[in-house]
């Protein structure tokens, strides 16, 4: 399969002429299917390479032979999977099993589990505007679902597309998805794209994006790079000591900067085509020639502007554009900034094997190596396999995920799930278990990076990435949870003990070196610069996205790693972690609201701060019936719950900062409200029955859960699917209860 899997990406990946016809070929190929043609989803396979997931398209019936369909590709890509109707359970622990019994059916040969991480409706645009720049061809049957993908997420009332999936049409959603349809061939009198436009048309046209948009519709040639806010490399020239300086910033921030301001310096545009002629008569309210467009560098749309620029910022980016650029910057600092840039660009690729941080920051490194190195260099071809790493392929078509998978993430909370409802040391699910524990196993990382300090990078030994060890990033939650995962199992009788004890220390020294000076625990490394850089935050689609922020959810997960670690050895480092934890739930109980909630900014959003937090302090020995702030919180999760016993909260809430009712209760928040309650020793049962019955009603007669509302969130305003969440978190809460309760009958 591996074989069957590389030699079909090298014939996708081959090195593109440089002379365009590679890619008109493609293009022209993808133009001729029908605007509704959909593959054979029973040739799509799914590999799993030590976690590195890769879709595949089998063109042939040998390929068929060779590469029989798992029940785990047909899972993702809603293809009928004829499993057995399980016996109805009528406790906890029976739905807990089935559960249990559903999810295994999916787990991967390297022993993790899979699924979309999708949602934001930015990331496909900047990789098709990339392969169609680096003239990279585009295999139809891909065209093809992603064309299937937009198009099935199109608004229902105006046909336009939003920052996500479940957000209303913006110019950013609308504007660059239009273009992907347009590079992949779907027609410019297509009904759907002339709703579209209309959409577009009514916001302002292409004009009124945001920053991200107008870079990239700079790049691809349909809009002039006057009106690109400037984004000046000379920045990473700065001394360290600055407290502007780029090194400060949120790593997704500087990540993506750094290839921005790079490729901005080069002001490549791709030359014009028939397309992109095309383009810039579609994308705006009037003739292309007549635009002023430096005159729209801040101009953006109401739909788009989350966070609007800083009269600061607006200062320093007239300054730069008018003063700067024009008067000020020598060729040789061009040059030096530029050669820095890129530096720094390839020391990133060489540390992660090209995976990168992220889908933003990789396809944008892709064009600065296809400008610096050349088209059939190494580090392209490298860059163009590896962005197959970042597609999904689901019923709906296929989609862009938000990183290279949720690999360790998912699979650490499995294996704390079915170790919280008692089942480890079932017989029927060592296997599973075992596999589990050795993906983790795998999967954490060893060493630190190349040049750790000239990059900017945190320590990562003995860390555990949120996807992948070759994506290789250091986050503070995800080396928790793993850590915990593997302690948990490894002492359950019957289970290896892979990960040592040296390998186990290196982990809890890394997230020793993580705390902030407020005792919370940002994503990727201790915060660096002051909130005051929000100042300078030019993305105007999300908000804290300058520098990292202390959150309970991270803090939440050092403070039971280390509680469980100081069960597990409690001579290692111990004066360290005692301050440690002190100091992190210290910085829990001030981050709580006064009524009693705390802000979530990974997971729809009070529910699932409430539950991290709530567990924190009851790790310290914080209940309902010893602490008032305990209390304070069981009563606002309680006051949330509806009529139906289930909890439901809307996206809203992470934008408004105000809880937002869903009009639905939701099975995952259900089981984070739960959960919390339940650590917190709340009283009274009937109100956690409640909601425990409602799981179990909803409960599928083969043992899932049915796909509701969007899970997860980042930088306040974009929505990120957790598909997953839907079977781990009701085994955990399911099991709980079961533990707690003594597993009574309940439907």
């Amino acid at each position: 399969m591996a074989r069957l899997a590389q030699e079909k990406l090298k014939s996708v990946n081959g090195h593109a002429r440089t002379n365009g016809g590679a890619h008109n070929s493609a293009t022209e190929k993808v133009g001729t299917a029908a605007a509704d043609a959909k593959t054979d989803h029973h040739r799509w396979r799914l590999l799993d390479e030590e976690g590195r997931q890769t879709w595949h398209y089998l063109e042939s019936e040998d390929e068929i032979k060779e590469w029989p369909q798992s029940i785990a590709d047909r899972h993702h890509l809603g293809l009928p999977l004829d499993l057995p109707t399980l016996a109805h359970p009528s406790t906890p622990l029976a739905s807990a099993r089935n559960a249990v019994d559903y999810f295994s059916n999916f787990q991967l040969p390297p022993g993790n589990w899979a699924c979309e991480y999708g949602g934001p409706l930015f990331l496909l645009p900047g990789l098709v505007i990339t392969w169609y720049v680096t003239e990279t061809p585009i295999p139809e049957y891909i065209a093809i679902e992603i064309k299937r993908y937009l198009f099935a997420r199109q608004h229902p009332e105006d046909g336009g597309w939003g920052l996500h999936i479940e957000a209303e049409s913006s110019v950013f959603g609308t504007g660059m998805n239009y273009v992907v349809m347009r590079i992949l061939g779907a027609s410019e009198e297509d009904s759907r794209m002339i709703k579209a436009r209309n959409t577009l048309h009514e916001l302002g046209g292409a004009v009124n994006g945001p920053h991200w948009s107008k870079f990239w519709l700079s790049v691809l040639g349909v809009m002039e790079w006057s009106a690109v806010n400037p984004v000046p490399p000379e920045l990473w020239l700065l001394p360290d000591w600055v407290p502007i300086a780029p090194w400060r910033w949120w790593v997704h921030m500087r990540q993506v900067f750094l290839p921005v301001s790079y490729i901005y310096s080069r002001r490549f545009s791709y030359p014009l085509n028939s397309l992109t002629r095309q383009l810039r008569e579609e994308l705006y309210t009037q003739s292309y020639d007549s635009i002023n467009f430096a005159s729209h560098r801040n101009s953006i749309s109401y739909r788009d502007n989350y966070y609007p620029k800083s009269l600061l910022l607006t200062g320093v980016n007239w300054a730069i554009s008018n003063v700067w650029n024009p008067y000020l910057r020598t060729n040789t600092i061009a040059k030096r900034a530029e050669a820095w840039t890129y530096d720094l660009i390839r020391r990133e690729d060489e540390n992660t094997d090209y995976a990168n941080l992220g889908p933003v920051s990789a396809v944008m490194n892709l064009l600065v190596c296809y400008l610096h190195d050349g088209p059939d260099s190494y580090s392209v071809q490298r860059h163009r396999e590896r962005m197959h790493d970042f597609l999904w392929m689901k019923h709906e078509g296929m989609l862009m995920n938000g990183t290279n998978g949720v690999q360790v993430w998912d699979t650490a909370f499995l294996i704390q799930a079915v170790v919280e409802a008692g089942l480890a040391e079932d017989p029927k699910w060592r296997p599973m278990l075992t596999k589990a524990l050795e993906f983790l196993d795998d999967q954490q990382i060893r060493e630190d990076c190349k040049d750790q300090d000239t990059c900017y990078r945190q320590r990562r030994k003995g860390a555990w990435a949120f996807s992948t060890k070759a994506q290789g990033y250091t986050v503070s939650d995800c080396t928790s949870e793993a850590l915990k995962s593997v302690i948990l199992l490894q002492s359950v009788p019957g289970y290896s003990k892979l990960v040592s004890e040296e390998r186990i220390q290196d982990a809890i020294d890394t997230l020793l070196t993580m705390q902030n000076a407020s005792g919370g625990f940002a994503t990727y490394e201790p915060i660096r610069g002051s909130s005051y850089l929000e100042l300078l935050n030019a993305a105007e689609v999300f908000g804290r996205i300058m520098v990292e922020y202390d959150y309970p959810e991270c803090t939440t997960a050092v403070v039971t790693a280390l509680s469980l670690f100081s069960g597990h050895n409690p001579e290692y480092r111990n004066v360290d972690i005692s301050r440690t934890k002190r100091a992190a739930v210290d910085y829990i109980r001030r981050a709580q609201y006064p009524d009693g909630s705390w802000y979530g900014s990974w997971g729809i959003c009070f529910t699932y701060a409430g539950m991290f937090a709530l567990e924190s302090l009851a790790s310290v020995g914080e209940t309902y019936a010893n602490s008032p702030r305990v209390a304070k919180a069981c009563e606002f999760l309680v006051s949330k719950q509806k009529d139906d016993g289930g909890w439901g909260e809307s996206y809203k809430s992470c934008e408004t900062g105000v809880y937002v009712q869903h009009e639905n209760s939701q099975v995952v928040q259900t089981c984070w409200a739960l959960l919390g309650l339940m650590e917190a020793d709340f009283p009274r049962r009937d109100v956690i029955e409640r909601g425990i019955r409602l799981v179990m009603g909803r409960q599928k007669p083969e043992g899932g859960w049915e796909q509701e509302a969007i899970e997860g969130v980042f930088n306040k305003s974009c929505m990120i699917s957790y598909p997953n969440y839907k079977y781990i978190f009701p085994i955990k809460a399911l099991g709980m209860f079961a533990n707690r309760y003594d597993n009574p009958e309940i439907l």
